[in-house]
């Protein structure tokens, strides 16, 4: 239902928005504002897009909770389409998520009602004990041409002749 609301509201605003800042100043005016907004709002999508992407990676590789940095990622695309969005309102709240006070704030209310408890990256848990984030290591004296691995057998029942091989069966006839 709020959904329905938005899309009826958000472009009612827009309209009504246009007509008074062209009213008061024309236009031209009016339209290179729209342009503008969208130019200037590309050009700090992409450098805070890049920041954003930049703190993602370092808190994977670092085997952090990356909830605020995608958070961050996410909200920045966002601003990116209401920036590109023509209008006054849209530009308004594009503009303001991309301000790093306004898209915490936000973190900080979204995460009272959401709660992250435990990711996993590769094979490590966060939270698991000590992860060496260079990867496993070889076990002492352990040779360097031998994988370790788990198996487990599974007995199956007689096979039905008619059915195509897996290529990993053995042929006994």
């Amino acid at each position: 239902m709020w959904l329905l609301a938005a899309f009826i509201l958000i472009p009612l605003i827009e309209i009504g928005l246009f007509i008074q800042v062209g009213g008061a100043i024309g236009l031209w005016p009016t339209l290179l504002i729209v342009v503008l907004t969208a130019i200037v709002g590309t050009s700090l999508v992409r450098s805070q897009g890049a920041a954003a992407m930049s703190d993602l990676r370092r808190s994977m590789n670092e085997l952090r909770d990356p909830s605020e940095p995608l958070a961050n990622g996410a909200m920045i695309l966002a601003a990116g389409l209401l920036l590109l969005t023509p209008g006054f309102f849209t530009d308004a709240v594009g503009l303001s998520l991309l301000i790093p006070g306004v898209r915490r704030y936000i973190f900080r209310e979204a995460r009272k009602r959401i709660r992250v408890q435990t990711f996993t990256y590769g094979t490590a848990t966060h939270g698991a004990g000590t992860i060496d984030p260079r990867g496993p290591r070889p076990r002492p004296g352990a040779r360097g041409d031998v994988i370790e691995g788990e198996a487990e057998e599974v007995e199956t029942g007689p096979r039905d002749p008619r059915a195509p091989r897996s290529g990993w069966e053995t042929r006994n006839d």
